[in-house]
């Protein structure tokens, strides 16, 4: 167990090396992470080597909190992964496109992803108006549902079809200000955010009573996918502290 605290330890200081060139945000997680598991498995060599006691009510004690925490980790990453698979039912009223981070006039590619499968719904159901939602926020030159405006018009998607709510700047923002555009207990509502985030989105659309209203997943990058995990954690956990789910 000490060998595998030890090598866990040294993989999440490399990842929080590798979050912190890109400038991650919450990448801080993976050195703590980091810490934790090395200093457990130095525990581990020290006890081994006799320089170190540890009475066995404390390792049993120790033992049965971290299950806890790891069960209660599992699952809600249980749910969120699940969420990750939504497709997105058919024959929408509204296609509510959340904001992402925009580089000047540019979408993040995070938020190109968003739009690329967007795009593709709007055109395989030409009955549906989209709701970009985003505000502006720091180094952005243009709000983000412009950015998204943008994009779509570039593609070809008839300006008709498309509505701008640009002052949130929070996914909980996002849904309570596009809620004078639609009927949120009447309105079929597709999401579409990127894959790790749907859960969450679709928490609390519900919790602000979106009824007919389902997700529609977007591709995330790959190796950055363990951290955007982690960080759903947390931020699921903050939006149950504060009544938001």
């Amino acid at each position: 167990m000490r060998f595998f605290c030890m090598g866990v330890g040294v993989l999440c200081l490399a990842y929080f090396a590798a979050l912190m060139t890109v400038k991650m945000d919450f990448a801080g997680i993976w050195l703590l992470l980091g810490l934790l598991f090395l200093a457990v498995g130095g525990v581990g060599f020290l006890e081994k080597a006799g320089i170190l006691a540890i009475p066995s009510a404390v390792k049993w004690g120790g033992g049965i909190l971290c299950l806890l925490l790891l069960a209660v980790f599992l699952f809600v990453e249980g749910r969120i992964v699940g969420g990750m698979r939504a497709k997105g039912e058919t024959g929408a009223d509204y296609v509510l496109v959340l904001g992402a981070q925009v580089r000047g006039t540019t979408p993040s590619r995070a938020l190109k992803r968003r739009l690329e499968t967007a795009c593709q719904y709007l055109r395989e159901n030409p009955g549906a108006k989209a709701l970009l939602s985003g505000g502006k926020g720091n180094g952005e030159e243009i709000t983000e549902a412009k950015a998204m405006e943008e994009y779509l018009l570039g593609e070809g998607i008839d300006p008709a079809r498309l509505i701008l709510e640009d002052r949130s700047t929070s996914t909980v923002e996002n849904l309570k200000f596009c809620q004078v555009f639609l009927d949120p207990g009447e309105d079929k509502v597709i999401i579409v955010t990127n894959n790790f985030h749907v859960f969450r989105a679709l928490a609390l659309a519900r919790k602000q009573g979106y009824k007919r209203v389902s997700g529609l997943a977007a591709p995330s990058e790959p190796f950055y996918q363990p951290h955007y995990l982690m960080r759903e954690f947390f931020a699921l956990g903050k939006e149950w502290a504060v009544h938001n789910i």
